[in-house]
């Protein structure tokens, strides 16, 4: 049987950690922000963690891990 593909947008979006937790870049951080408050803008400056549910959805489009 032949090896499943990794989605190649899973590769460049997503880590997961040695815990196997799934951390991900936040959205909305593009344009637009002076419509976000200061905090709001702050917190968006490090990757987040998933939700479970999110994090089961990533790992079965990266069957095999991410580097």
């Amino acid at each position: 049987m032949p090896k499943m593909k990794t989605k190649s947008s899973v590769k460049k979006r997503f880590k997961i950690t040695a815990t196997g937790k799934v951390k991900a870049g936040p959205g909305m951080k593009r344009h637009n922000l002076s419509a976000r408050s200061q905090k709001a803008i702050r917190s968006n400056r490090r990757m987040q963690v998933l939700t479970d549910m999110d994090a089961r959805t990533v790992k079965q489009w990266a069957p095999y891990g991410l580097d």
